[in-house]
């Protein structure tokens, strides 16, 4: 851990606590987009971690877990420095969208560019103020629009500290993810950095057991790198899901499941049905594969090919 860390030129020595705001743009209107940085350091050695959340700007969950944490005071450490981000796609969030105005998305743009789109210069700015001191970190995440995620955490599983950092958050389940082009979680693998992505709930809908997860998740981690002096015991052993499918539909239709999130799947077990608006027509929906749900569409009206329904095993 470095002696001092400077952000947004702003010098953060071993025992402060500092809130500093990186600018990005400004909006037509003249209005300043700033995000917010709340950096805590003990005075201890130790790790440096990231906690961050609205990536997306309608993922509300993870911006609650963070919310949450700081006015609780979790997140003063015994050692080493935690860095909180509650929000960094600040536009997302003032329209209720994943992508920042120009239709990007900040999570398909890092590194990022300082002469870029805008979402490339929100992941730019954010690459050369925060990243460099981080050694570890959560990236809180949420489902899309009308689908919901069982609580879970995604990593690649054959990096042996993501494994552990994993087995130590104790989600209910842990889902070995590649890494996808312009993510911050490849920019951070590129370095050396391990960044686990936390999912639960539905965006722009707050779900309280996602949330409590979280929260519980994050303080067995912190406890597990010795930045906190306890955190609540794990319930259940993490289930470990190597692959994943995608259920989607045959048919446009109402779509109705008969099974919820965190259900276990038989093959060939009934999902739900997709029937026509005027009852004429009724397609039975099975599971093509044994495993979990993890992700479940609630939105009724769908379209061929959407998805309904996400299986882990």
């Amino acid at each position: 851990m470095p002696e001092t860390i400077v952000i947004n030129g702003k010098s953060i020595d071993r025992g402060e606590k500092v809130l500093t705001k990186l600018v990005v743009s400004k909006l037509p209107s003249g209005t300043v987009i700033e995000i917010p940085v709340y950096v805590f350091r003990s005075v201890n050695d130790g790790p440096v971690v990231l906690l961050m959340a609205g990536m997306h700007g309608d993922e509300v969950n993870g911006i609650e877990i963070v919310r949450r944490m700081l006015t609780r005071k979790m997140l003063y450490p015994l050692k080493g420095t935690i860095i909180a981000v509650p929000i960094l796609n600040i536009y997302g969030f003032l329209n209720f969208s994943r992508q920042v105005p120009d239709g990007k998305d900040v999570n398909r743009s890092f590194p990022g560019s300082r002469d870029g789109s805008l979402a490339s210069r929100v992941a730019y700015r954010f690459m050369k103020e925060v990243m460099p001191y981080v050694e570890y970190g959560i990236d809180f995440h949420t489902g899309g629009a009308s689908r919901s995620n069982y609580p879970q955490i995604r990593c690649e599983l054959d990096n042996p500290k993501n494994l552990e950092l994993a087995s130590a958050f104790g989600a209910p389940f842990v889902l070995d993810s590649s890494l996808r082009q312009g993510s911050l979680r490849k920019e951070a693998s590129k370095a050396g950095k391990s960044i686990l992505v936390y999912e639960t709930g539905e965006s722009l809908r707050f779900d309280d057991f996602g949330i409590s997860t979280g929260i519980e998740g994050t303080c067995r981690l912190l406890h597990h790198l010795g930045m906190m002096a306890g955190a609540p015991v794990v319930q259940q052993d993490s289930i470990i899901c190597k692959k994943d499918i995608w259920v989607r539909a045959k048919n446009a239709g109402l779509f109705r499941a008969v099974v919820k999130l965190g259900d276990y799947l038989a093959k060939g077990q009934t999902i739900g049905s997709i029937t026509d608006p005027y009852g004429e027509m009724e397609v039975r929906i099975t599971s093509p594969a044994a495993g979990y749900i993890i992700g479940l569409n609630n939105m009724p009206v769908v379209n061929q090919g959407d998805a309904l329904l996400h299986i882990a095993y």
